[in-house]
């Protein structure tokens, strides 16, 4: 067994704006309807491995895959 299936997946800190966002969004965005400041927050949530860019570039997508990258 590995450690991290032990101990889980380490916590990811969000900010208040930041777990706003995700939850008054959908799993899917279309990233043109994000305003400016939504944009900026996407960045940092993508950075942080809790949201991931299509292969088209045109959508954000929240990651809850079976690895458990991300648990919200």
């Amino acid at each position: 067994m590995k450690i991290h299936q032990l101990i889980g997946s380490p916590s990811i800190i969000l900010t208040n704006e930041e777990q706003s966002f995700i939850k008054n969004h959908n799993k899917e965005i279309p990233l043109r309807t994000l305003y400016d400041r939504e944009e900026v927050i996407a960045r940092t949530l993508v950075r942080k491995g809790v949201y991931d860019i299509s292969n088209d570039n045109q959508t954000l997508i929240l990651i809850t895959d079976a690895n458990n990258r991300t648990s919200i």
